[in-house]
């Protein structure tokens, strides 16, 4: 649920970094899975403490790696494995975004409609906000996890309508429908619409109308003071090094934006009942899946895949980072959840769904630099736009090539191939793109699983 943006060290842009298109179902092509390659990606992670967590890979019903890494509770020494249960963060979303469909096949909801239709006392400035744009992203609502005010307000006791009010007087981004900005403010909204909507709180409506007939037996919304058997401890790492126990936040804050706990292998038959057409009908599975803007579509991130399209979501609160996909070509699955913050999960998702479908991967520590002219680095220099306000400025130092993303320190950049670069203090790539004549136009930042294109000014 968390809203950062960090080039460098911490890269975690909700923002316009996970990307994907129309469902597109169809046989794919039968690839080779490495499993001991894959239990080499997650262990390298594992080896630089930046992992702890479990890890699912799935084709179809076939499991093909199915581990816990690292330790669920560190002060006990209690093992992750695939009954372990962590809390997701905004892999949460896609489950708010299904329920909300199942209530417009029910007739319930008009995802078009004002939300005051269920929110009677909104503002005048969300008159025009319907259920479908905070789905997507584009209701332009400001987000509340990114408020100066939120760090202290989500450890107190509080309710829904008081979470709802640190936003609700606040201008909008943009006009409704004419922007895109990642947005939990959004999905706390359509948490209420479901609530009003079909009769009864989130908690029990995703327990009855999803777990249940799924036999989701260890899923729920997480609560801060109920005893949960085999839940996961968060931790997140220490300023000066080492781990320690990541930050209290009250459960009843995320809501629908963030508030689910699950374990690996339930989340398989998350993955199975929804694309095997157990939960929606093929009109509100186009809609579930299909992109309205940025790459987004209703909760979940789609790109182009071999054969399909790759469907997505990361998620991140206080002690937990998660990432979970599904390959509609290859039908594979892969499910990292992490109770270390930071963005391995990210990382470790896309390389291992890379794996799965026959790609190749490699290593931070298994790239060779290759040497470069001078004069020829020279060519790369200028200022690349990757977002409003973030840039990365390439530069020629010292006769080595160096990136300084916007507010963060100059890296230098080691040639492992023509036009293709990799930082050594952080493990990231950048790759240029020329024009017709030769000339350098645009780069693409290649970091935690993204690839972010920026164009040269």
């Amino acid at each position: 649920m968390s809203n950062r943006v960090h080039f460098a060290r911490r890269l975690r842009a909700p923002m316009a970094f996970v990307a994907l298109t129309a469902l597109m179902v169809g046989a794919g092509p039968v690839f080779a899975q490495d499993v001991g390659r894959m239990e080499q990606i997650i262990q390298a992670s594992t080896d630089r403490n930046e992992f702890t967590g479990s890890v699912l890979v799935a084709r179809g019903g076939e499991i093909l790696l199915d581990q816990g890494y690292g330790q669920a509770n560190r002060e006990w020494g209690v093992p992750n494995d695939g009954d372990t249960k962590f809390r997701l963060g905004s892999v949460s979303k896609q489950f708010t975004a299904v329920a909300i469909l199942q209530l417009r096949e029910r007739g319930l909801v008009d995802i078009d409609a004002p939300i005051r239709t269920w929110i009677t006392d909104a503002p005048a400035a969300w008159d025009a906000i319907t259920p479908r744009q905070l789905m997507a992203h584009t209701a332009g609502l400001p987000n509340v996890t990114a408020l100066e005010s939120f760090r202290a307000y989500k450890m107190q006791e509080t309710t829904p309508e008081a979470t709802l009010a640190l936003f609700r007087d606040l201008p909008l981004d943009f006009p409704p429908g004419e922007g895109w900005a990642y947005s939990n403010s959004g999905y706390l909204l359509l948490s209420l619409i479901i609530e009003k909507a079909g009769g009864q709180t989130y908690a029990d409506y995703v327990a009855e109308h999803i777990f249940r007939p799924l036999g989701m037996t260890d899923s729920g919304y997480d609560v801060s003071s109920a005893i949960l058997p085999r839940r996961a401890s968060g931790y997140t790492p220490a300023p000066g090094g080492g781990v320690i126990n990541a930050e209290y936040v009250n459960m009843v804050v995320p809501q629908g934006a963030g508030a689910l706990y699950s374990t690996t292998r339930d989340l398989l038959k998350w993955e199975q009942g929804l694309f095997g057409g157990r939960l929606l009908n093929a009109e509100s599975m186009a809609l579930l899946t299909t992109p309205v803007r940025n790459g987004y579509a209703l909760g979940l991130g789609v790109r182009p895949s071999e054969g399909g399209v790759l469907l997505q979501h990361s998620g991140g609160i206080e002690g937990f980072n998660t990432w979970m996909g599904h390959d509609t070509g290859s039908d594979m699955t892969v499910i990292v959840l992490g109770n270390l913050n930071g963005p391995a999960p990210d990382r470790i998702g896309v390389d291992l769904m890379t794996l799965a479908n026959g790609g190749t991967v490699t290593l931070a520590e298994e790239r060779r630099e290759i040497a470069v002219p001078v004069e020829t680095l020279r060519a790369y220099e200028g200022v690349y736009d990757l977002a409003p306000g973030f840039a990365i400025t390439i530069a020629v130092v010292d006769g080595g090539l160096t990136a300084q993303a916007t507010g963060q320190q100059q890296l230098g950049l080691s040639a492992e191939a023509e036009d293709a670069f990799f930082l050594r203090l952080v493990d990231a790539r950048i790759t240029f793109t020329r024009d017709a004549s030769g000339a350098v136009e645009s780069l693409t930042l290649h970091q935690n699983g993204r690839e972010i294109p920026g164009r040269k000014r």
